[in-house]
């Protein structure tokens, strides 16, 4: 047999799997993708409800989610230590782990939660004002900022059952069960969705709120998923077995608390300084005026709809590996690390096409101006065309985080966002006259570097550990 016919196969072998594998990857992957993409799917049409009240209505609760999205984050990171430990317990079939990692992530949030509150609550206008630059039009900045604060000041009270839900959900996936927290994010959704309209413009009776209604419905959508989520848990402990007794004692045994805190420090840190991080190119490119901060919140939007699929590839990747390496098998764990990376970087292509030819079309929807439009357009091109370097490194941070060297990805994520990303958009944005868009494209197209470190480090293996044996 020819030798580069041979290569093919052996590459096709390390990077195509059998049905039975996808059958494996689907079953964790689709409920995750659902579950995000309706709620990915319901946050367009808040932005675009939001949107038809008007660009400063918009701008103001864009910084705000931009700032509550750093608060999520914290929350990730944070029961994310505890969940690489519930994983590979699973893996062990060790309940009685399970329920001490479930307890950690419930009193880490609520740390989290008071942090958080008060310094929403003591400096939220000094946060929202360091996105509002419009030396044209100094009104729209009072206005923004104003719709802002209404906003903010809401949305504090669904920090308590998004970090809740979240500890409840992310302990489901952890042991394999996906369908729970996705039926209640689904539930929520419509929930949020349908008060957005009745709160937002005021129908059927109810009030016109406009920010401050949008901010309502989240809130109580946030309320009834976890409702949903606990009731569901609590009532079915002969499958979910961990929370069979997890609230007869409050207890953590401290050795594994020190476990997961050193651990787990290095991820709540991480996606602490990374959401900072994209909360900062956010502001960087807000310099360029108010209408960039407008196109940039549609761009997100829509752009987190349309990679759903590939950013929940992370959080099945984390799952279907910590699970193999908790079991001590570390050949397996190789193995699907390479297949779950292919099967990634294939559907970022398939969203790259649809993302191209729909990009020109969303914006048109939004009450705003053409110049925000076309803004907005551009930034979904280049994030369209940036989506394989996104699945790549997506992929390798959950891979490298599934064995436990939080260190490592650490310095693979929010290091390189701080290191590179940051100070490239920074100095493009303060010391060129390059167009936003253009400067935009440089600082994605920076993830090449990024690309590189993390094939190394998965082909190396740095992170095949079981820490749970």
């Amino acid at each position: 047999m020819p030798r580069d016919l041979r290569d093919r196969r052996s590459l096709r072998a390390a990077l195509i799997g059998d049905r039975a594998f996808y059958a494996m990857v689907l079953s964790i992957l689709v409920p995750i993708i659902i579950q995000n993409a309706i709620t990915n799917f319901v946050n367009l049409l808040d932005n675009i409800m939001v949107g038809q009240v008007g660009t400063e209505q918009m701008s103001g609760v864009s910084i705000v989610n931009q700032l509550m999205f750093v608060f999520n984050l914290c929350v990730f990171g944070g029961i994310s230590g505890a969940g690489i430990f519930s994983a590979q317990f699973y893996g062990a079939n060790n309940q009685e782990g399970v329920r001490h990692c479930f307890r950690y992530k419930l009193y880490l949030c609520a740390i989290l939660i008071t942090a958080a509150a008060v310094i929403f609550l003591t400096g939220g206008e000094a946060l929202i004002s360091r996105f509002l630059h419009d030396e044209a039009d100094p009104g729209r900045i009072a206005v923004t900022l104003g719709y802002g604060l209404d906003y903010l000041h809401v949305m504090i009270w669904g920090m308590l059952p998004f970090a809740v839900t979240q500890s409840y959900a992310s302990t489901l996936r952890e042991c394999g069960e996906t369908k729970l927290p996705m039926t209640a994010g689904i539930v929520a959704v419509f929930v949020n969705l349908i008060f957005n309209y009745l709160l937002i413009f005021g129908h059927l009776g109810f009030p016109r709120l406009g920010v401050r209604g949008a901010a309502i419905a989240t809130v109580l959508s946030r309320f009834v998923e976890l409702a949903i989520v606990v009731i569901g848990t609590h009532t079915n402990t002969d499958r979910y077995r961990f929370a069979r007794g997890v609230y007869r004692s409050l207890r953590v045994p401290g050795a594994l608390v020190r476990q997961i805190t050193v651990k787990g420090m290095p991820l709540l840190i991480n996606e602490s300084l990374w959401s900072m991080g994209m909360t900062t190119l956010v502001q960087c490119y807000s310099i360029r005026g108010l209408d960039v901060v407008a196109a940039m919140n549609i761009s997100s939007t829509v752009s987190n709809l349309f990679a759903v699929a590939i950013l929940s590839m992370g959080s099945a990747t984390a799952i279907i590996v910590g699970q193999s390496l908790g079991a001590n098998d570390m050949a397996r764990a190789k193995d699907q690390a390479w297949k779950l990376i292919a099967f990634s970087l294939f559907l970022s292509l398939m969203t790259l096409l649809v993302m191209l030819a729909v990009a020109p079309l969303i914006p048109r929807v939004y009450q705003t101006s053409e110049a925000v439009r076309q803004l907005a357009t551009r930034f979904l091109w280049i994030y369209a065309f940036c989506l394989p370097l996104i699945s790549f490194c997506n992929s390798s941070y959950f891979i490298l985080r599934s064995g436990g060297k939080t260190l490592i990805t650490f310095l693979f994520d929010s290091g390189y966002t701080w290191l590179i990303s940051v100070p490239v958009a920074w100095c493009l944005v303060h010391l060129t006259s390059l167009p936003v868009a253009t400067i935009y494209l440089l600082v994605q197209l920076a993830d090449i570097i990024k690309c590189a470190f993390g094939y190394v480090l998965v082909r190396k293996g740095v992170w095949m550990h079981n820490i749970v044996g």
